[in-house]
């Protein structure tokens, strides 16, 4: 079996660079731990369980491999310390967040030997990561599905590379050996994945949804602001259609039936909610009425990525499935890629080589 030594192996402790990304519905213990099993890294997506549902998650995780796991955390949710201190009892290898966590919880981690790896769209937020201690960051270009960014990952990767000297995983537009091989050639350590990673057997969204993804082209996204007030990269289907010619009063009526029905499910009290959008609000420039429209996000996805109601959900979803056809298991899916990638970059170095008859 090939392997691929990089920093980020190194730091985390796993066999191949190779990244599962904490997707909100989709990155359970199944996934998580089928990708720690194929030697790579995977995240569990905390933002949509509860703290008892994420306490259980990790037991799930932990019984099921004995491999280094993460977990992705809001920097911004109203129990973030609770969580925190879950993550250090439970000796999590890796803390991930979507938001840059506060110096203090990154120092608190630290001190614990978890690795925090924050995810950032921009060279100016991972040197300001770095700064506070992050061990490495995860870059993700506008490829990407979900929250995205407009640049593209060939500009954003290389300007965080040369920001910072911690170690740089890229995500966005990956999902094969040539993307690992091209991703290393830039001076990343690793990359991340998250549709190809969606659309593996191990992936507990609904057979038909998958299907679903399967069937779509290059040109079969759209990053829309309709779904939660922030660029999001989703399939474009009728809903998101019909949300994008929607006016912004709609969509607020619509993220407060959201709102209410997310505070069914997971047991919330109104307050929480409100300290959410409150801490939210401090930690970004969101506006009020993006913060009220973020209700949207974990309803319209758990409808389609759980229910399997694509008529009344949305998909997140990377530029790169109209490249994907096929639904390996995690280990098919890791060792075919590093296989690959390990491959060209051996014809690369033979092509580079000096001929021993040149003068």
């Amino acid at each position: 079996m090939s392997t691929l030594r990089t920093a980020l192996t190194d730091l985390v402790g796993i066999e191949h660079p190779v990244v599962q990304t904490g997707m909100g519905w989709v990155a359970g213990s199944r996934l998580v731990a089928g990708t720690a099993n194929a030697g790579g890294l995977g995240i569990l997506a905390s933002a949509t369980m509860t703290y008892a549902e994420l306490e259980a998650a990790i037991a799930r995780t932990k019984a099921l491999t004995d491999k280094p796991f993460g977990v992705n955390i809001r920097a911004d949710a109203a129990d973030a310390p609770q969580r925190i201190d879950l993550l250090i009892r439970e000796n999590v290898r890796v803390a991930s967040f979507a938001l840059a966590p506060k110096k203090e919880l990154i120092a608190q981690l630290k001190a614990a030997g978890v690795v925090v790896i924050p995810s950032i769209g921009a060279a100016k937020h991972a040197k300001k990561v770095a700064s506070w201690g992050a061990d490495a960051v995860i870059v993700q270009g506008g490829e990407g599905g979900g929250h995205t960014g407009p640049v593209a990952t060939t500009l954003l990767l290389p300007s965080v590379l040369d920001a910072v000297d911690i170690p740089v995983v890229a995500a966005g537009g990956f999902y094969d050996g040539r993307g690992l091989a091209a991703a290393l050639a830039y001076g990343a350590a690793g990359v991340a994945m998250g549709t190809r990673f969606l659309l593996t057997q191990e992936s507990t969204v609904p057979d038909s949804v998958k299907q679903e993804y399967l069937a779509r082209g290059l040109q079969d996204t759209v990053v829309s602001r309709k779904v939660d007030g922030m660029p999001h990269r989703v399939l474009n289907t009728d809903l998101v259609d019909s949300l994008e010619h929607s006016g912004y009063l709609r969509g607020l009526i619509a993220a407060a039936r959201n709102a209410s029905k997310f505070k069914t499910m997971t047991g919330m009290k109104w307050s929480t909610l409100v300290r959410d959008g409150l801490s939210m609000k401090k930690s970004s420039d969101r506006t009020w009425q993006q913060i009220i429209m973020a209700a949207n996000t974990p309803m319209l996805l758990k409808a389609g990525l759980v229910d399997g109601n694509t008529h009344a959900g949305v998909l997140a979803s990377g530029q790169v499935v109209g490249l994907l056809e096929d639904l390996p298991t995690c280990k098919e899916l890791i060792e075919k890629i590093v296989a690959d990638a390990v491959e060209r970059i051996d014809a690369l170095s033979l092509t580079t080589r000096p001929s021993p008859h040149s003068a």
